[in-house]
């Protein structure tokens, strides 16, 4: 039997959002202006328009699940490297918040958002409108919302509960039936991830055919698997807005300088 990663980690996910807080659609922000800014300036950032390469969410990942330790963590490095991508032109940054799986925390949010002006993605396993607000106090703009962890009713109301918080959300999905849902919700940001959660293997291929099915009228995401330049490049020819890059990045000495070569012109 397969053990189901995905299903492990929501678990624990489930016992710690209890401990935190009490759920409820109340806990969730008030809409605001310089809210409804965060949304905008995300949707502006990951549209890719006539750019010869998807934009980059680049990621700040230390360890996963499948990885095991990516990089180890130091004192002042969240800021830096949200400071490194931004100049080297990324188009948002995504930070893990999850804590035993990926060693992140939402403080680390506040740490990339308080560094950049560019779009910060709060990437995390989100069950919880309280998980929302902490994303808004962090200074997120985008709030991950996983397909697979929620039912289609379930999910919208999580959806709606990031647009009223003023933020964007991106609802990642890594199947066909998956992707469905995604855009049944009115989320203008579809992902589709070629790492499935429960096993964390990988399926480009599959992941390609799925971001080509999205269609123009949302944004659409090419998540995981992109550990080159020529990766970056082979998926030009997709359907894909952006493409969100944490390993590939992330194991290299100084992933600024790294994604500055992707992006360079002569990976165009």
């Amino acid at each position: 039997m397969t053990f189901d990663v995905l299903g492990s980690i929501l678990h624990r996910k489930r016992i710690e959002v209890r401990r935190r807080s009490r759920p409820s659609r109340a806990s969730a922000p008030s809409h605001d202006d310089s809210g409804e800014d965060r949304a905008v300036a995300s949707y502006a950032a990951l549209a890719r328009g006539d750019a010869p390469v998807p934009r980059v969410i680049a990621e700040i990942k230390h360890c996963s699940p499948s990885a095991g330790v990516i990089r180890v963590r130091k004192a002042g490095a969240v800021a830096q490297l949200a400071r490194d991508y931004e100049q080297a032109g990324a188009s948002a940054v995504s930070v893990l918040c999850d804590g035993p799986g990926f060693g992140g925390t939402p403080l680390d949010v506040r740490r990339a958002a308080k560094s950049v002006d560019i779009p910060v993605l709060f990437k995390e396993f989100v069950l919880a409108e309280s998980q929302i607000a902490l994303a808004r106090a962090c200074g997120a703009s985008m709030v991950l919302l996983l397909v697979r962890a929620h039912s289609p009713e379930r999910l919208n109301e999580l959806v709606e509960a990031v647009h009223v918080a003023g933020m964007a959300p991106v609802v990642e999905a890594a199947d066909s039936a998956e992707l469905s849902f995604a855009l049944a919700t009115t989320a203008r940001v579809v992902g589709i991830n070629s790492r499935d959660l429960r096993t964390f293997e990988m399926d480009g291929a599959g992941a390609r055919e799925l971001v080509n099915r999205i269609p123009r009228d949302r944004l659409a995401v090419y998540m995981s698997g992109v550990r080159s330049r020529d990766d970056l490049v082979a998926l030009s020819q997709s359907r894909a807005d952006a493409v969100l890059v944490g390993e590939g990045l992330m194991r290299n000495e100084n992933p600024g300088a790294e994604l500055a070569r992707w992006l360079s012109r002569e990976a165009r």
